[in-house]
């Protein structure tokens, strides 16, 4: 397939945003149909930013995945989770590409790795191949598009970084063709007052703005009267011309008075910092509405790199008497622009809206550690947990802690741990600390048994517990019979499930030889190739043991029949 770059046109666009040159003409296609997007770079998820782009691969699997330059394959990764089957491939301009949630890989990188999955007797496994061992030429198929890991519909997931800082940046930076020209969708406004005795449209809280739109296509939000420092945020999406996706947007600019008061985008940025995406965002609306308001301003606790203009860090200082010509410029990487004009008026007005502030008996110092009984269990937050100080919320249960809510975002791993002392040795083995969910249903979190203490460590407030599981695992098969012939079949298929504390180990043999099977959480299968391995006898006798994850174990047996 011949790739094709922008012109001209596309070059500008892309000086407008990029202070760095990016090769336009080295980096072929990583398929062989049209680039169409589900997601964009730097989009925004939950506690971190997209680090590359989703391709659509037509709602199916199995498209040839190319390499879009010559290089050598210096990691592969198969999970069951997060990028699933991925492959890393350096090339020798100084960037790595990335392929992420792949069906399978090339059959000779797939006999590589699965040499290794033997060896090792696992399924999820990371190797790094030794440079040049696995050399690959641009144009070549180096896997399939799948649907494996965390992955939510079939795609493909595309990064390029920088081989020595393993930073992502932006692939549309090197001239891939993407239709758009269709600008970013404005959602909301919102006002906020920042400073002590800041008001804003009489208020001294968050709050929602009005506007129209224009008859040339922008918007205008009704005059805002204010007094003090004051910040704006925004929601809104971009999307492509060619999908229906509500992607994440490129670049934000906002100015007052003609200047530059705050301005970031999405050319790179680095895995070190993406969680800091929690600061970006208004996490309490995100909390309770789940939408995520981009502030304008910069919080004293963001550590973003993406900002490439800040004055006073994006906050508008309002004096009495005076007027202030805001705009919010939101474009995509195409250069396509929706822009916003707030008159603001400064005016000291009666308060209606007090600020609110919830006050418990409990307060955090963020860069102090913190510790708290709570009977049922100890809480221990670490210092610099979170972004800023704040009253917490906790609530003793007869067997329960209720920490906190999710208006507030955890920036490091905390600890939770139960005494179980009252518990006999073999109790203690069915137990597990347990999450409960909107429906109270508990949820099994990674627990750590020492004596007479359970811990888990985690970032996700809630109610907590101690849960029993004394149920093993089922297991079924899907597409077989017992002592059923199985000559033309090109694979075994069985279903295994964990309604509590959910699967941990899986292990199969066949005729006493273990065997491959790929576990794929979402649909609860064990998928085994007869490729994998000739087999010399005609009755098979398979073995499946799985334990879930408090140590309940199930074992399925069968024997069938193969020519």
């Amino acid at each position: 397939m011949r790739f094709h770059f922008f012109g001209v046109v596309f070059l500008l666009s892309m000086s407008l945003f990029s202070q760095k040159e990016y090769p336009q003409d080295v980096f072929g296609s990583p398929l062989e149909i049209p680039l169409i997007l589900s997601g964009t770079f730097g989009e925004l998820r939950s506690n971190h930013f997209h680090s590359g782009i989703d391709i659509k691969t037509q709602r199916r699997e199995g498209l040839p995945v190319l390499t879009i330059a010559d290089g050598t394959v210096t990691r592969i990764k198969v999970s069951l989770w997060g990028y699933g089957k991925a492959l890393y491939i350096a090339h020798p301009n100084g960037y790595t590409s990335v392929y992420a949630h792949l069906q399978k890989f090339s059959p000779e990188i797939e006999a590589y790795i699965k040499k290794i999955q033997y060896k090792k007797q696992s399924y999820e496994v990371e190797v790094f191949p030794d440079y040049g061992e696995l050399k690959v030429i641009k144009g070549n198929t180096i896997g399939y598009s799948g649907n494996s890991g965390g992955s939510a519909g079939p795609h493909l997931h595309f990064e390029i970084r920088s081989s020595v800082t393993e930073k992502p940046t932006n692939p549309l930076l090197y001239g891939y063709e993407v239709r758009d020209a269709t600008n970013p969708t404005l959602l909301g406004l919102f006002g906020y007052p920042l400073s002590d005795g800041a008001v804003l449209n009489q208020s001294a809280e968050k709050i929602q703005l009005n506007f129209t739109k224009q008859p040339d296509g922008s918007f205008l939000a009704d005059k805002v009267t204010a007094i003090g420092t004051i910040g704006f945020g925004f929601n809104g999406f971009d999307r492509q011309d060619l999908a229906a996706n509500q992607n994440g947007v490129y670049s934000v600019r906002q100015t007052v008075n003609g200047k530059t008061y705050s301005e970031y985008d999405f050319e790179t940025f680095s895995f070190t910092e993406t969680r800091y995406i929690n600061t970006l965002i208004d996490y309490v609306h995100f909390g309770k509405y789940r939408q995520r308001i981009q502030k304008c301003f910069k919080e004293p606790h963001n550590r973003l790199a993406i900002y490439k203009t800040l004055h006073n860090n994006g906050k508008i200082e309002v004096k009495d008497g005076l007027s202030y010509a805001v705009q919010i410029t939101i474009s995509d990487f195409h250069g396509n622009t929706t822009e916003l004009r707030i008159p603001v008026e400064g005016k000291r007005e009666t308060v209606k809206v007090n600020k609110d502030i919830s006050k418990t008996t409990d307060f955090i110092i963020a860069d102090k550690p913190n510790n708290f009984d709570l009977g049922a269990a100890k809480v221990y937050f670490p210092s610099n947990t979170f972004y800023k100080d704040f009253y917490i919320d906790l609530k003793k249960g007869k067997d329960t802690v209720q920490i906190h809510d999710n208006s507030v975002a955890a920036h490091r791993n905390f600890t939770i741990s139960f005494d179980v002392s009252k518990y006999s040795s073999e109790e203690r083995k069915q137990l597990f600390i347990a999450r409960l969910d909107s429906k109270n249903k508990p949820r099994h979190s990674r627990t750590y048994k020492r004596d007479g203490s359970f811990t888990t460590r985690t970032k996700t407030f809630g109610t907590y517990t101690l849960a029993k599981d004394s149920v093993p695992p089922t297991i079924k098969a899907r597409n077989f019979k017992e002592k059923q012939w199985l000559s033309n079949y090109s694979y075994l298929s069985l279903e295994i499930a964990d309604d509590l504390s959910g699967v941990k180990t899986y292990n199969a043999t066949l005729n006493g030889e273990w065997i491959l099977m790929e576990y794929e959480p979402k649909t609860k299968t064990l998928t085994y190739n007869f490729d994998d391995k000739i087999l010399n006898k005609t009755q098979c006798d398979l073995k499946v043991v799985v334990t879930d994850n408090v140590g309940n174990r199930s074992t399925f047996k069968s024997t069938f029949f193969r020519k």
